[in-house]
Protein backbone atom coordinates (compact mmCIF):
# COMPACT_ATOMS: atom_id res chain seq x y z
CA UNK A 1 0.00 0.00 0.00
CA UNK A 2 1.22 3.36 -0.97
CA UNK A 3 1.80 6.08 1.51
CA UNK A 4 1.15 9.05 0.00
CA UNK A 5 -1.46 8.82 -2.34
CA UNK A 6 -0.86 9.57 -6.24
CA UNK A 7 -1.48 12.86 -7.58
CA UNK A 8 -1.28 15.07 -3.91
CA UNK A 9 0.56 18.27 -4.27
CA UNK A 10 -0.04 20.63 -1.31
CA UNK A 11 -1.34 23.78 -1.78
CA UNK A 12 -2.22 26.86 0.14
CA UNK A 13 -4.89 26.61 2.58
CA UNK A 14 -5.27 30.12 3.03
CA UNK A 15 -8.76 31.24 1.09
CA UNK A 16 -9.64 34.12 -0.43
CA UNK A 17 -7.27 37.75 -0.99
CA UNK A 18 -4.36 37.46 0.85
CA UNK A 19 -4.61 39.47 4.06
CA UNK A 20 -3.80 43.04 4.29
CA UNK A 21 -0.49 44.60 4.94
CA UNK A 22 -0.20 45.25 8.57
CA UNK A 23 2.63 47.17 10.42
CA UNK A 24 4.11 46.27 13.28
CA UNK A 25 3.78 50.19 14.75
CA UNK A 26 1.00 50.67 16.85
CA UNK A 27 -0.32 53.06 14.89
CA UNK A 28 -3.70 51.62 13.62
CA UNK A 29 -6.04 53.38 11.11
CA UNK A 30 -9.37 55.27 12.48
CA UNK A 31 -11.79 53.86 10.55
CA UNK A 32 -10.40 50.06 10.36
CA UNK A 33 -8.13 50.10 13.09
CA UNK A 34 -5.41 48.23 11.51
CA UNK A 35 -1.59 49.10 11.95
CA UNK A 36 -1.01 50.82 8.59
CA UNK A 37 2.52 50.41 7.22
CA UNK A 38 1.53 53.79 4.43
CA UNK A 39 -0.12 56.88 5.42
CA UNK A 40 -3.11 57.95 2.47
CA UNK A 41 -4.20 61.18 4.56
CA UNK A 42 -4.78 62.61 7.53
CA UNK A 43 -8.14 63.99 8.07
CA UNK A 44 -9.90 65.27 11.77
CA UNK A 45 -10.58 61.47 12.58
CA UNK A 46 -7.35 60.27 12.05
CA UNK A 47 -4.96 58.54 9.94
CA UNK A 48 -6.34 56.37 7.78
CA UNK A 49 -4.79 53.59 5.51
CA UNK A 50 -5.47 52.99 1.37
CA UNK A 51 -8.20 51.18 1.75
CA UNK A 52 -10.60 53.43 3.32
CA UNK A 53 -9.53 56.49 1.87
CA UNK A 54 -10.01 54.80 -1.51
CA UNK A 55 -13.54 53.78 -0.15
CA UNK A 56 -14.42 57.54 1.22
CA UNK A 57 -13.65 58.95 -2.34
CA UNK A 58 -15.66 56.68 -3.96
CA UNK A 59 -18.70 57.20 -1.68
CA UNK A 60 -21.32 59.46 -3.30
CA UNK A 61 -24.78 59.82 -2.26
CA UNK A 62 -26.97 62.20 0.09
CA UNK A 63 -25.63 63.69 3.18
CA UNK A 64 -27.70 63.52 5.95
CA UNK A 65 -26.79 66.78 7.02
CA UNK A 66 -26.99 69.02 4.39
CA UNK A 67 -29.43 66.87 2.43
CA UNK A 68 -27.11 67.52 -0.99
CA UNK A 69 -26.35 64.92 -3.21
CA UNK A 70 -22.14 64.76 -3.46
CA UNK A 71 -19.03 63.07 -2.30
CA UNK A 72 -19.43 61.97 0.83
CA UNK A 73 -15.99 60.64 2.59
CA UNK A 74 -16.70 62.01 6.08
CA UNK A 75 -16.83 58.83 8.83
CA UNK A 76 -20.56 57.49 9.34
CA UNK A 77 -22.62 59.45 11.68
CA UNK A 78 -24.80 57.98 14.47
CA UNK A 79 -27.65 56.41 12.14
CA UNK A 80 -24.40 54.93 9.82
CA UNK A 81 -24.30 57.27 6.85
CA UNK A 82 -21.71 58.78 6.00
CA UNK A 83 -21.30 62.38 5.35
CA UNK A 84 -19.94 65.06 2.98
CA UNK A 85 -16.35 66.58 3.41
CA UNK A 86 -17.17 69.89 5.03
CA UNK A 87 -20.14 68.44 7.33
CA UNK A 88 -17.24 66.41 8.45
CA UNK A 89 -14.49 69.06 8.53
CA UNK A 90 -12.57 67.81 6.10
CA UNK A 91 -10.79 71.29 4.59
CA UNK A 92 -9.85 69.51 1.22
CA UNK A 93 -11.86 70.31 -1.96
CA UNK A 94 -12.39 67.66 -3.95
CA UNK A 95 -13.97 69.73 -7.09
CA UNK A 96 -12.12 68.81 -10.25
CA UNK A 97 -10.42 71.54 -11.74
CA UNK A 98 -11.56 70.75 -15.38
CA UNK A 99 -14.44 69.21 -15.43
CA UNK A 100 -15.80 70.59 -12.05
CA UNK A 101 -17.09 67.21 -10.55
CA UNK A 102 -16.68 66.48 -6.82
CA UNK A 103 -14.71 63.39 -7.04
CA UNK A 104 -11.63 62.30 -5.72
CA UNK A 105 -8.17 63.55 -7.36
CA UNK A 106 -6.40 60.96 -8.96
CA UNK A 107 -3.59 63.79 -10.50
CA UNK A 108 -2.97 67.04 -8.99
CA UNK A 109 -6.47 68.60 -8.92
CA UNK A 110 -8.06 66.64 -11.84
CA UNK A 111 -9.80 63.70 -11.18
CA UNK A 112 -9.66 60.06 -12.80
CA UNK A 113 -12.08 60.88 -16.04
CA UNK A 114 -10.33 64.13 -17.06
CA UNK A 115 -6.75 62.25 -16.53
CA UNK A 116 -7.76 59.20 -18.28
CA UNK A 117 -9.29 61.38 -21.36
CA UNK A 118 -6.24 64.11 -21.37
CA UNK A 119 -3.54 60.43 -21.34
CA UNK A 120 -6.19 59.16 -24.70
CA UNK A 121 -5.87 61.94 -26.51
CA UNK A 122 -1.68 62.33 -26.23
CA UNK A 123 -1.50 58.77 -27.61
CA UNK A 124 -4.17 59.22 -30.48
CA UNK A 125 -2.10 62.38 -30.88
CA UNK A 126 -4.96 64.57 -30.00
CA UNK A 127 -8.77 64.88 -30.04
CA UNK A 128 -9.76 62.17 -32.82
CA UNK A 129 -11.61 63.46 -35.39
CA UNK A 130 -12.68 59.86 -36.56
CA UNK A 131 -15.74 58.89 -35.33
CA UNK A 132 -15.24 55.78 -34.07
CA UNK A 133 -12.57 56.53 -32.50
CA UNK A 134 -14.39 59.85 -30.86
CA UNK A 135 -16.99 57.24 -29.75
CA UNK A 136 -14.48 54.97 -28.59
CA UNK A 137 -12.95 57.92 -25.96
CA UNK A 138 -16.15 58.44 -24.63
CA UNK A 139 -16.84 54.66 -23.89
CA UNK A 140 -13.63 54.31 -22.07
CA UNK A 141 -14.29 57.60 -20.00
CA UNK A 142 -17.35 56.92 -18.69
CA UNK A 143 -16.76 53.10 -17.54
CA UNK A 144 -17.99 52.93 -13.77
CA UNK A 145 -13.99 52.94 -12.02
CA UNK A 146 -11.71 55.44 -15.13
CA UNK A 147 -8.80 53.85 -12.72
CA UNK A 148 -9.44 50.37 -14.41
CA UNK A 149 -8.98 51.99 -17.67
CA UNK A 150 -5.74 54.20 -16.47
CA UNK A 151 -4.25 51.01 -15.30
CA UNK A 152 -5.58 49.13 -18.73
CA UNK A 153 -3.63 51.63 -21.12
CA UNK A 154 -0.48 51.57 -19.43
CA UNK A 155 0.75 48.26 -21.38
CA UNK A 156 2.74 48.79 -24.66
CA UNK A 157 1.02 46.38 -26.72
CA UNK A 158 -2.18 49.16 -25.82
CA UNK A 159 -0.36 52.04 -26.12
CA UNK A 160 1.22 51.29 -29.75
CA UNK A 161 -2.22 50.20 -30.75
CA UNK A 162 -3.71 53.52 -30.00
CA UNK A 163 -0.58 55.01 -31.56
CA UNK A 164 -1.68 53.06 -34.68
CA UNK A 165 -5.36 53.91 -34.61
CA UNK A 166 -4.60 57.67 -34.14
CA UNK A 167 -1.68 58.01 -36.59
CA UNK A 168 -3.78 56.00 -39.32
CA UNK A 169 -1.46 52.81 -39.90
CA UNK A 170 -3.88 50.91 -38.64
CA UNK A 171 -7.92 51.17 -40.00
CA UNK A 172 -10.63 51.63 -37.33
CA UNK A 173 -12.03 48.23 -38.90
CA UNK A 174 -12.40 44.90 -38.44
CA UNK A 175 -9.70 44.20 -41.16
CA UNK A 176 -7.15 46.66 -39.24
CA UNK A 177 -7.82 45.14 -36.31
CA UNK A 178 -7.28 41.65 -38.08
CA UNK A 179 -3.61 42.66 -38.85
CA UNK A 180 -3.07 43.26 -35.35
CA UNK A 181 -4.48 40.39 -34.01
CA UNK A 182 -4.00 40.17 -29.98
CA UNK A 183 -5.88 40.54 -26.78
CA UNK A 184 -5.70 44.16 -26.68
CA UNK A 185 -7.40 44.32 -30.72
CA UNK A 186 -9.69 41.60 -29.39
CA UNK A 187 -11.12 43.55 -26.61
CA UNK A 188 -10.95 47.37 -28.86
CA UNK A 189 -12.74 45.39 -30.89
CA UNK A 190 -15.65 44.06 -28.62
CA UNK A 191 -15.82 47.39 -26.83
CA UNK A 192 -16.89 48.89 -30.66
CA UNK A 193 -19.07 46.76 -31.34
CA UNK A 194 -20.54 47.02 -28.53
CA UNK A 195 -21.27 50.94 -28.41
CA UNK A 196 -22.52 50.00 -32.34
CA UNK A 197 -19.13 51.57 -33.56
CA UNK A 198 -17.87 48.78 -35.90
CA UNK A 199 -20.79 46.03 -37.51
CA UNK A 200 -20.99 43.00 -35.32
CA UNK A 201 -18.84 39.80 -36.69
CA UNK A 202 -18.44 36.22 -35.23
CA UNK A 203 -15.44 36.51 -32.95
CA UNK A 204 -14.03 32.90 -34.08
CA UNK A 205 -14.72 32.45 -37.57
CA UNK A 206 -11.55 35.03 -38.55
CA UNK A 207 -9.32 33.00 -35.90
CA UNK A 208 -10.21 30.34 -37.47
CA UNK A 209 -9.03 31.52 -40.87
CA UNK A 210 -6.31 32.65 -39.97
CA UNK A 211 -4.74 29.91 -38.20
CA UNK A 212 -5.70 27.57 -41.50
CA UNK A 213 -2.86 29.24 -43.02
CA UNK A 214 -0.28 30.01 -39.54
CA UNK A 215 -0.55 26.47 -38.97
CA UNK A 216 0.77 25.16 -42.61
CA UNK A 217 3.10 27.82 -42.77
CA UNK A 218 6.51 25.46 -43.15
CA UNK A 219 4.74 22.42 -43.87
CA UNK A 220 5.77 20.17 -46.91
CA UNK A 221 3.74 20.63 -49.59
CA UNK A 222 2.43 16.69 -49.59
CA UNK A 223 1.16 17.42 -46.24
CA UNK A 224 -0.13 21.58 -46.72
CA UNK A 225 -2.03 20.26 -50.02
CA UNK A 226 -4.57 17.70 -48.40
CA UNK A 227 -5.03 19.28 -45.28
CA UNK A 228 -5.97 22.92 -46.97
CA UNK A 229 -8.39 21.25 -48.93
CA UNK A 230 -9.88 19.69 -45.73
CA UNK A 231 -9.82 22.39 -43.61
CA UNK A 232 -11.43 24.66 -46.19
CA UNK A 233 -14.06 22.51 -48.19
CA UNK A 234 -15.25 20.74 -44.77
CA UNK A 235 -14.59 22.39 -41.68
CA UNK A 236 -14.40 26.33 -42.87
CA UNK A 237 -17.47 25.82 -45.17
CA UNK A 238 -19.85 24.38 -42.30
CA UNK A 239 -18.40 26.94 -40.02
CA UNK A 240 -19.73 30.03 -42.23
CA UNK A 241 -22.76 28.44 -43.07
CA UNK A 242 -23.57 28.27 -39.11
CA UNK A 243 -22.06 31.71 -38.48
CA UNK A 244 -24.64 33.16 -41.40
CA UNK A 245 -27.41 31.23 -39.64
CA UNK A 246 -26.34 33.33 -36.34
CA UNK A 247 -25.38 29.76 -34.39
CA UNK A 248 -22.69 30.14 -32.28
CA UNK A 249 -19.28 28.47 -33.69
CA UNK A 250 -17.24 28.38 -31.01
CA UNK A 251 -17.65 24.50 -30.63
CA UNK A 252 -17.82 23.45 -34.11
CA UNK A 253 -14.36 25.56 -34.72
CA UNK A 254 -12.79 24.04 -31.84
CA UNK A 255 -13.39 20.72 -32.70
CA UNK A 256 -12.27 21.94 -36.47
CA UNK A 257 -8.72 23.27 -35.04
CA UNK A 258 -8.46 20.13 -33.09
CA UNK A 259 -9.02 17.39 -36.23
CA UNK A 260 -6.72 19.87 -38.28
CA UNK A 261 -3.83 19.34 -35.70
CA UNK A 262 -4.05 15.65 -35.05
CA UNK A 263 -4.32 15.25 -39.11
CA UNK A 264 -0.64 17.49 -39.73
CA UNK A 265 0.54 15.45 -37.29
CA UNK A 266 -0.37 12.59 -39.13
CA UNK A 267 0.82 13.20 -42.43
CA UNK A 268 4.34 14.43 -41.11
CA UNK A 269 4.70 11.85 -39.09
CA UNK A 270 3.66 8.96 -42.63
CA UNK A 271 6.01 11.46 -44.79
CA UNK A 272 8.87 11.54 -42.31
CA UNK A 273 8.49 7.56 -41.73
CA UNK A 274 7.53 6.10 -44.59
CA UNK A 275 7.56 8.71 -47.14
CA UNK A 276 3.89 8.21 -48.18
CA UNK A 277 0.97 10.29 -48.32
CA UNK A 278 -2.66 10.69 -47.74
CA UNK A 279 -3.17 9.18 -51.15
CA UNK A 280 -0.62 6.14 -50.70
CA UNK A 281 -1.62 5.43 -46.85
CA UNK A 282 -2.30 2.31 -45.92
CA UNK A 283 -3.92 -0.02 -43.55
CA UNK A 284 -1.14 -0.52 -41.08
CA UNK A 285 -0.16 2.96 -41.14
CA UNK A 286 -3.17 3.89 -39.94
CA UNK A 287 -3.27 1.25 -36.92
CA UNK A 288 0.20 1.57 -36.22
CA UNK A 289 -0.35 5.68 -35.50
CA UNK A 290 -3.52 4.74 -33.04
CA UNK A 291 -2.04 2.42 -31.46
CA UNK A 292 1.44 3.95 -30.33
CA UNK A 293 -0.12 7.45 -29.16
CA UNK A 294 -3.08 9.01 -27.18
CA UNK A 295 -6.63 8.88 -27.76
CA UNK A 296 -6.93 12.35 -29.50
CA UNK A 297 -5.37 10.34 -32.78
CA UNK A 298 -8.56 8.86 -33.48
CA UNK A 299 -9.35 12.54 -34.41
CA UNK A 300 -7.96 11.81 -38.08
CA UNK A 301 -11.32 9.62 -38.79
CA UNK A 302 -12.90 12.84 -40.24
CA UNK A 303 -10.17 13.61 -42.92
CA UNK A 304 -10.44 9.93 -44.11
CA UNK A 305 -13.94 9.84 -44.22
CA UNK A 306 -13.76 13.06 -46.50
CA UNK A 307 -10.48 11.71 -48.50
CA UNK A 308 -12.71 8.56 -49.07
CA UNK A 309 -15.90 10.65 -50.76
CA UNK A 310 -13.13 12.67 -52.70
CA UNK A 311 -11.57 9.18 -54.31
CA UNK A 312 -8.47 10.26 -52.32
CA UNK A 313 -8.12 7.03 -50.53
CA UNK A 314 -10.83 4.60 -50.50
CA UNK A 315 -8.28 1.54 -48.72
CA UNK A 316 -8.50 2.53 -45.32
CA UNK A 317 -10.90 2.88 -42.49
CA UNK A 318 -10.78 4.07 -39.09
CA UNK A 319 -13.35 3.08 -36.93
CA UNK A 320 -14.98 5.06 -34.12
CA UNK A 321 -13.11 6.01 -30.81
CA UNK A 322 -14.22 3.10 -28.03
CA UNK A 323 -13.32 5.16 -24.85
CA UNK A 324 -11.48 2.81 -22.58
CA UNK A 325 -12.97 3.20 -18.61
CA UNK A 326 -11.14 2.22 -15.86
CA UNK A 327 -11.08 2.56 -12.29
CA UNK A 328 -9.88 5.93 -11.33
CA UNK A 329 -8.79 5.36 -7.99
CA UNK A 330 -7.60 1.88 -6.67
CA UNK A 331 -8.63 0.79 -2.97
CA UNK A 332 -4.91 1.06 -1.82
CA UNK A 333 -4.98 4.72 -3.05
CA UNK A 334 -8.29 5.48 -1.11
CA UNK A 335 -7.00 3.91 1.46
CA UNK A 336 -4.13 6.39 1.42
CA UNK A 337 -5.98 9.10 0.71
CA UNK A 338 -8.19 8.93 3.88
CA UNK A 339 -4.89 8.71 5.62
CA UNK A 340 -3.52 11.41 4.46
CA UNK A 341 -6.88 13.81 4.74
CA UNK A 342 -7.12 12.79 8.12
CA UNK A 343 -3.90 13.22 9.38
CA UNK A 344 -2.37 15.02 6.93
CA UNK A 345 -2.66 18.92 6.83
CA UNK A 346 -2.04 19.29 2.94
CA UNK A 347 -5.87 20.85 2.76
CA UNK A 348 -7.85 23.31 4.56
CA UNK A 349 -10.17 21.63 7.04
CA UNK A 350 -13.44 21.64 5.06
CA UNK A 351 -11.91 20.59 2.05
CA UNK A 352 -10.96 17.06 4.38
CA UNK A 353 -14.32 16.98 5.66
CA UNK A 354 -15.74 16.37 2.71
CA UNK A 355 -12.63 14.60 1.12
CA UNK A 356 -13.47 11.81 3.91
CA UNK A 357 -17.31 11.91 3.58
CA UNK A 358 -16.64 11.42 -0.22
CA UNK A 359 -14.05 8.71 -0.07
CA UNK A 360 -16.21 6.98 2.96
CA UNK A 361 -19.45 6.88 1.81
CA UNK A 362 -19.45 8.18 -2.56
CA UNK A 363 -19.33 4.20 -2.83
CA UNK A 364 -20.99 3.07 -6.40
CA UNK A 365 -24.16 1.01 -5.44
CA UNK A 366 -24.06 -2.38 -7.06
CA UNK A 367 -26.17 -2.60 -9.56
CA UNK A 368 -29.74 -4.09 -9.16
CA UNK A 369 -30.81 -6.85 -11.43
CA UNK A 370 -33.89 -6.14 -13.00
CA UNK A 371 -37.40 -7.35 -11.76
CA UNK A 372 -38.56 -10.32 -13.92
CA UNK A 373 -41.69 -11.18 -14.41
CA UNK A 374 -42.82 -14.53 -13.34
CA UNK A 375 -44.19 -16.90 -15.88
CA UNK A 376 -47.20 -19.03 -15.14
CA UNK A 377 -46.31 -21.90 -16.94
CA UNK A 378 -43.09 -24.04 -17.47
CA UNK A 379 -44.17 -25.46 -20.62
CA UNK A 380 -42.85 -24.34 -23.99
CA UNK A 381 -46.10 -21.84 -24.06
CA UNK A 382 -45.40 -18.78 -22.08
CA UNK A 383 -48.23 -16.91 -20.70
CA UNK A 384 -47.41 -13.89 -19.35
CA UNK A 385 -48.61 -12.63 -15.25
CA UNK A 386 -51.51 -10.52 -15.52
CA UNK A 387 -51.74 -8.11 -12.40
CA UNK A 388 -55.46 -9.45 -11.09
CA UNK A 389 -54.96 -11.31 -7.50
CA UNK A 390 -54.05 -14.63 -7.50
CA UNK A 391 -56.20 -17.24 -6.02
CA UNK A 392 -55.47 -18.97 -2.65
CA UNK A 393 -53.39 -21.63 -2.36
CA UNK A 394 -56.31 -24.94 -2.69
CA UNK A 395 -55.16 -26.95 0.81
CA UNK A 396 -56.42 -30.35 -1.17
CA UNK A 397 -56.25 -31.71 -4.27
CA UNK A 398 -59.32 -33.78 -4.37
CA UNK A 399 -62.81 -32.96 -5.94
CA UNK A 400 -64.65 -32.96 -3.12
CA UNK A 401 -62.12 -30.34 -0.83
CA UNK A 402 -62.01 -27.67 -3.88
CA UNK A 403 -64.81 -25.24 -2.40
CA UNK A 404 -64.32 -22.13 -4.28
CA UNK A 405 -62.56 -20.00 -1.07
CA UNK A 406 -61.49 -17.01 -3.46
CA UNK A 407 -64.36 -15.58 -5.34
CA UNK A 408 -65.12 -15.79 -9.13
CA UNK A 409 -61.85 -17.39 -9.62
CA UNK A 410 -60.62 -18.14 -12.87
CA UNK A 411 -59.24 -21.54 -14.26
CA UNK A 412 -56.54 -21.76 -15.93
CA UNK A 413 -56.92 -24.95 -18.12
CA UNK A 414 -56.56 -24.91 -22.01
CA UNK A 415 -59.31 -25.52 -24.08
CA UNK A 416 -59.39 -28.35 -27.24
CA UNK A 417 -57.67 -26.05 -30.28
CA UNK A 418 -59.57 -25.90 -32.90
CA UNK A 419 -58.75 -24.48 -36.28
CA UNK A 420 -60.85 -22.27 -38.57
CA UNK A 421 -59.69 -23.23 -42.52
CA UNK A 422 -56.97 -20.99 -43.14
CA UNK A 423 -56.02 -19.82 -39.50
CA UNK A 424 -53.23 -21.26 -37.04
CA UNK A 425 -54.17 -22.07 -33.62
CA UNK A 426 -50.70 -21.80 -32.38
CA UNK A 427 -50.60 -19.82 -28.84
CA UNK A 428 -46.76 -18.16 -29.68
CA UNK A 429 -44.79 -18.14 -33.40
CA UNK A 430 -42.40 -20.42 -31.38
CA UNK A 431 -44.80 -22.74 -30.54
CA UNK A 432 -47.00 -24.11 -33.27
CA UNK A 433 -48.03 -27.27 -31.79
CA UNK A 434 -51.87 -28.05 -30.51
CA UNK A 435 -52.37 -27.50 -27.25
CA UNK A 436 -53.23 -30.85 -25.31
CA UNK A 437 -57.09 -30.89 -24.65
CA UNK A 438 -58.73 -30.55 -21.84
CA UNK A 439 -58.94 -32.89 -18.75
CA UNK A 440 -62.61 -34.75 -17.82
CA UNK A 441 -64.04 -35.48 -14.81
CA UNK A 442 -61.79 -35.44 -11.62
CA UNK A 443 -58.88 -34.65 -13.83
CA UNK A 444 -60.30 -31.60 -14.46
CA UNK A 445 -60.97 -30.60 -11.41
CA UNK A 446 -57.09 -31.49 -9.77
CA UNK A 447 -56.05 -29.40 -12.43
CA UNK A 448 -58.04 -26.93 -11.63
CA UNK A 449 -56.86 -26.60 -8.41
CA UNK A 450 -53.77 -27.00 -8.98
CA UNK A 451 -53.53 -24.00 -10.67
CA UNK A 452 -55.32 -21.45 -8.22
CA UNK A 453 -52.07 -22.85 -6.18
CA UNK A 454 -50.05 -21.52 -8.62
CA UNK A 455 -50.68 -19.63 -11.67
CA UNK A 456 -51.88 -16.08 -12.39
CA UNK A 457 -54.38 -14.97 -14.45
CA UNK A 458 -52.70 -14.71 -18.12
CA UNK A 459 -52.84 -11.55 -20.06
CA UNK A 460 -52.91 -11.20 -23.88
CA UNK A 461 -49.14 -11.61 -24.97
CA UNK A 462 -47.94 -9.24 -27.41
CA UNK A 463 -46.02 -12.53 -29.45
CA UNK A 464 -49.60 -14.08 -29.93
CA UNK A 465 -50.13 -15.32 -34.30
CA UNK A 466 -51.91 -12.93 -36.03
CA UNK A 467 -54.54 -15.90 -36.77
CA UNK A 468 -54.70 -17.04 -32.83
CA UNK A 469 -57.05 -15.54 -30.07
CA UNK A 470 -55.77 -12.80 -28.45
CA UNK A 471 -55.76 -14.50 -25.33
CA UNK A 472 -54.64 -17.97 -23.97
CA UNK A 473 -57.71 -20.04 -24.27
CA UNK A 474 -59.25 -20.58 -21.12
CA UNK A 475 -62.21 -22.60 -19.88
CA UNK A 476 -64.43 -22.69 -17.14
CA UNK A 477 -66.81 -25.29 -15.79
CA UNK A 478 -70.54 -25.38 -15.48
CA UNK A 479 -73.57 -27.83 -15.09
CA UNK A 480 -74.91 -29.23 -17.94
CA UNK A 481 -78.12 -27.37 -17.18
CA UNK A 482 -76.47 -23.84 -16.73
CA UNK A 483 -76.46 -21.87 -19.66
CA UNK A 484 -73.18 -20.94 -21.52
CA UNK A 485 -71.17 -18.23 -19.54
CA UNK A 486 -69.01 -15.64 -21.54
CA UNK A 487 -66.24 -14.08 -19.87
CA UNK A 488 -64.14 -10.79 -20.91
CA UNK A 489 -60.73 -10.56 -20.47
CA UNK A 490 -60.29 -8.36 -17.71
CA UNK A 491 -63.97 -8.96 -16.00
CA UNK A 492 -63.96 -10.50 -12.53
CA UNK A 493 -62.46 -13.99 -11.36
CA UNK A 494 -64.98 -16.67 -11.79
CA UNK A 495 -65.09 -19.82 -8.89
CA UNK A 496 -64.57 -23.02 -10.14
CA UNK A 497 -67.88 -25.58 -9.77
CA UNK A 498 -66.98 -29.09 -8.33
CA UNK A 499 -67.67 -31.90 -10.88
CA UNK A 500 -69.14 -33.04 -12.77
CA UNK A 501 -68.77 -30.18 -14.80
CA UNK A 502 -68.90 -29.61 -18.84
CA UNK A 503 -65.72 -27.96 -20.08
CA UNK A 504 -66.74 -24.00 -22.72
CA UNK A 505 -65.32 -21.46 -23.83
CA UNK A 506 -64.86 -18.13 -21.45
CA UNK A 507 -62.91 -16.51 -24.51
CA UNK A 508 -63.81 -17.83 -27.87
CA UNK A 509 -61.17 -17.39 -30.70
CA UNK A 510 -61.25 -14.40 -32.77
CA UNK A 511 -60.30 -15.60 -36.32
CA UNK A 512 -58.82 -12.53 -38.52
CA UNK A 513 -59.37 -14.88 -41.80
CA UNK A 514 -62.24 -13.70 -44.58
CA UNK A 515 -62.82 -17.78 -44.73
CA UNK A 516 -63.67 -18.13 -41.02
CA UNK A 517 -67.16 -17.77 -39.68
CA UNK A 518 -68.28 -14.73 -37.35
CA UNK A 519 -67.69 -15.12 -33.93
CA UNK A 520 -71.07 -16.82 -32.50
CA UNK A 521 -70.64 -19.36 -35.55
CA UNK A 522 -67.74 -20.21 -34.56
CA UNK A 523 -68.31 -20.31 -30.35
CA UNK A 524 -71.43 -22.63 -31.07
CA UNK A 525 -69.39 -25.29 -33.40
CA UNK A 526 -66.93 -25.51 -31.17
CA UNK A 527 -69.52 -26.00 -28.44
CA UNK A 528 -71.79 -28.88 -30.00
CA UNK A 529 -68.44 -30.82 -31.07
CA UNK A 530 -66.83 -30.27 -26.99
CA UNK A 531 -70.48 -31.72 -25.54
CA UNK A 532 -70.62 -34.70 -28.35
CA UNK A 533 -66.75 -35.84 -27.31
CA UNK A 534 -68.57 -35.48 -23.78
CA UNK A 535 -71.52 -38.21 -24.66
Amino acid sequence: MTTTPDGLSPRSTRRGRRPRAASSRDDPCARCGRNIPRLAARWPEGRLCFTCYNTAIHTHGTCPNCCLDRLLPGPPVADGEPVGGTCAGIDIDFHCQRCGVEAGHHRGNLCARCVLREDLHALLGGAPENPPLAGLIDALCAADRPESIITWKRSPKVQRLLTGLGEGSIPCTHEGLDTVGGNPAEHLRALLQHHDLLPPRDPYLPQFEHRIAAKLDGSAEEVRQPVHRFATWHHLRRIRDKAAAGTPTRAPIHSAKQENTETIKFLSWLQTTYGRTAATCTQPDIDEWLATGPSTRQLIRTFFVVAKKARLNTTVTVGHRAARSSPSLTQDQRIAWIYELLTGNSEALPYRVAGTLLLLYARPSPESSPCKSPTSRTSPTVWRSHSAPVPPTCPNHSPDSCEPTWPRARTCAPAPATTAPGCCPALSPDDTSTPPPSPTGSEASASTCAEHATEPWPNSSSNAHPHSSPTPWATATRSPSSTPIRQRNNGPAMSAVPFPTETIDLIPPRPSCPEAPSAPEWGSARRSRQQTALR
